[in-house]
């Protein structure tokens, strides 16, 4: 800055020296200033780009507009010129930070706007789609609202080149009807049997398998083929690259033939016919040939674009020509990945392993996954702790188009969610997110009298109930999720179904609350509840129906809304005891050396081998001896030897459950309800 001419002196603030006579200048005339002498200019800083554009940066003191400077106020509190439009990319949670930093302007610029209008916010604060974007519009920006795994999937394609694209595995999705074969072709591929585990002989989990042809890798994915799992063969389709329609020669076309055609024509991707059962006396293949060429699948003989393959999976026919066809229709299609890139992918199915805790089975379809990846899928977040192969070996990686169990989560992710690797912090940034607007979600429930399938038809006639509340507990996700998106169809103009909980794992305590404040029932779907939940289910009348076939949960609640319940299978707990020995008898198979915890054991009673939450087995005990002495019953705190009809796989550590059954009418089980609650 310039300095004045002349020091200070004492006195009144401003006044000058006084000067010799020579060099007093003359009197000024009207209108004239006094000195005609201009004021050292100060030397301006080099103003930053900011300050060109027109934009004011305070002085570190926080001066009043103006002052330590020369020019104006008014020129100094211009509003500034118009922002260019820019395009920013919104994700979910987005921090005031982060948002400045898409915007290009100072982070206190948005604070300021944001208390201008109310709101108080800090600088690390997450912010929701709707301020977000009014926020980044007020600052001219142009707003494209994507989610954490579509900006990912959008950063890693502006990085990628045809050179970094490598030749992945194709992913084929088996789908068709209900019990035309699909697993046991599947099995004949794999040389596995997993059809026998099923229940009722169906599939109800979704499984995705490696096999290796001809040195070259194939992922297959087995769909579940009844109606009820429509969106599970949905979801098989999103992920697949090829889908192997199976058709049994002897049924022919079936409306779940005709869904997964629809699923497959709306994931554009080619379809390959595989008629099965060839081997029958009354297989007709040129019927099913005539009935898909009615739905535009026309054979490639005949002038169509469709392969179609006769095979046998009992047999093993036609079995390499499938293969050949899959590896061939692959490589017209070209598919490619990028193994450098961040892995992403699918959750194809999830579930709790008590010892393992958590576990996601994921098809990693963009980069390769490795172990101590941060990731996250849906509202879930976790660290890869441990990867297994479809055959259960421990794997350190997972190139593109590889399905892997993953440890290490956090919680159960929802089967279909995306999967996601990204940097820890980010992660539990969006995972917080989301499990707070979920909570957010759930903290409405209704609330009501405790209510029984068997009540609800009385109920009905009389007017008194609108609304079913129902939990839902299954041993899968996959089946959760099936179930959720069932049972509120059967809802009627009398009754609304409504799920107000559902979970993996078995039932518990709080399961059992939140049905008896809500006034709901409780499915338990391939699991068992815990002997805690039962007494609190005994003591808060709520209803625990446990069931493995998936339709048969839908009979039974149609039935109740119809009112045309069978005859009730009351079921009467006895005892439990743990199996803390076995013992390989000669000629009785194997016996289990019990310690009886509850209740009592009975000779010929009906007995439940759980093992891990869920049952393995159910029969009746076909002999109880206490030392060489048989025995009619064993009571609490005694030991004993049991062996369980047409069961020798009992281990140390299952639990027996001793349980009696009887058939009471719908009318008799409403009126123990009504009695036992009146009673209370």
């Amino acid at each position: 800055m310039g300095t004045r001419p002349g020091p200070r002196m004492p006195g009144r603030p401003g006044m000058l020296p006084a000067l010799p006579p020579d060099k007093v200048p003359p009197k000024a005339e009207p209108g004239k200033p006094l000195y005609t002498r201009k004021p050292a200019q100060r030397q301006r800083p080099v103003m930053d780009k900011r300050e060109q554009e027109g934009e004011r940066k305070l002085h570190p003191t926080r001066q009043r507009p103006g002052a330590g400077d020369r020019r104006s106020a008014a020129a100094v509190i211009a509003p500034p010129e118009p922002r260019p439009p820019r395009d920013v990319t919104i994700t979910e949670g987005i921090t005031i930070r982060e948002l400045a930093e898409k915007l290009d302007v100072r982070a206190k610029d948005l604070l300021k706007t944001l208390l201008d209008r109310g709101v108080f916010a800090s600088i690390n604060q997450a912010l929701d789609v709707p301020t977000a974007t009014t926020l980044a519009e007020a600052f001219s920006g142009v707003v494209s609202v994507v989610s954490l795994e579509e900006e990912m999937v959008l950063e890693v394609a502006k990085e990628e080149t045809k050179e970094s694209l490598k030749p992945r595995p194709p992913v084929v999705t088996v789908m068709g009807h209900v019990d035309h074969g699909k697993t046991s072709l599947l099995d004949a591929i794999r040389e596995a049997d997993v059809a026998g585990g099923e229940a009722g002989g169906i599939t109800q989990h979704i499984g995705a398998y490696k096999v290796m042809v001809n040195e070259r890798s194939v992922v297959f994915v087995d769909t579940p083929g009844h109606e009820a799992f429509t969106r599970m063969r949905s979801r098989g389709a999103k992920v697949t690259d090829i889908v192997v329609l199976v058709v049994a020669a002897d049924d022919g076309v079936m409306p779940q033939t005709k869904e997964a055609i629809d699923h497959a024509k709306a994931a554009k991707v080619p379809i390959i016919v595989a008629i099965n059962k060839i081997d029958k006396p009354e297989a007709q293949v040129e019927r099913v040939k005539r009935q898909l060429s009615d739905v535009n699948l026309v054979p490639s003989e005949w002038g169509g674009d469709t392969e179609f393959v006769e095979v046998s999976a009992k047999q093993k026919k036609g079995i390499d020509k499938l293969l050949e066809t899959i590896l061939l229709v692959a490589d017209l299609r070209e598919l490619r990945a990028n193994p450098d890139a961040p892995a992403s992918g699918t959750v194809l199915e999830s579930r709790v392993d008590k010892g393992r805790g958590p576990v996601a089975t994921v098809l990693v379809q963009n980069g390769t996954l490795n172990s101590g990846d941060f990731f996250i899928c849906g509202s879930v977040f976790g660290k890869v702790r441990a990867m297994f192969d479809d055959r259960g070996r421990a794997i350190k990686d997972a190139p593109p188009s590889t399905p892997v169990e993953v440890l290490g989560l956090q919680g159960v992710p929802d089967a279909g969610d995306h999967f996601q690797v990204t940097e820890e912090a980010k992660a539990r940034h969006i995972v917080e997110y989301r499990q707070g607007k979920q909570r957010d979600a759930q903290m409405a429930r209704s609330s009501g009298a405790r209510i029984t399938l068997d009540q609800l038809h009385e109920q009905l006639k009389a007017g008194d109930v609108k609304e079913l509340g129902i939990v839902i507990k299954a041993d899968v996700q996959g089946s959760v999720e099936v179930l959720s998106e069932m049972l509120p169809k059967l809802s009627t103009d009398q009754v609304k179904l409504k799920i107000i909980g559902s979970g993996v794992g078995a039932v518990t305590e709080n399961d059992v609350l939140l049905a008896s404040a809500s006034g709901a029932i409780v499915i338990a779907f391939g699991i068992r509840p815990d002997r805690k939940a039962m007494e609190l289910a005994q003591q808060e009348h709520v209803d625990i129906r446990s069931h493995t076939i998936i339709y048969e949960v839908s009979d039974e609640i149609k039935k109740a809304m119809e009112g045309l319940l069978e005859p009730v299978i009351q079921e009467t707990h006895l005892g439990r005891a743990e199996v803390r020995n076995t013992f390989r008898v000669k000629g009785s198979g194997t016996v289990a050396g019990c310690y009886v915890v509850e209740g009592v054991l009975k000779r010929d009673a009906q007995i439940r081998v759980v093992r891990d939450g869920a049952v393995v087995y159910t029969s009746k005990l076909s002999s109880l001896k206490r030392f060489k002495d048989d025995a009619s019953e064993v009571r609490t705190g005694f030991e004993c030897g049991a062996g369980i009809a047409n069961f020798n796989d009992v281990k140390v550590g299952d639990i027996l459950e001793c349980f009696s059954v009887t058939k009471l009418s719908a009318a008799e089980a409403a009126g123990q309800t009504v009695g036992a609650a009146g009673r209370k």
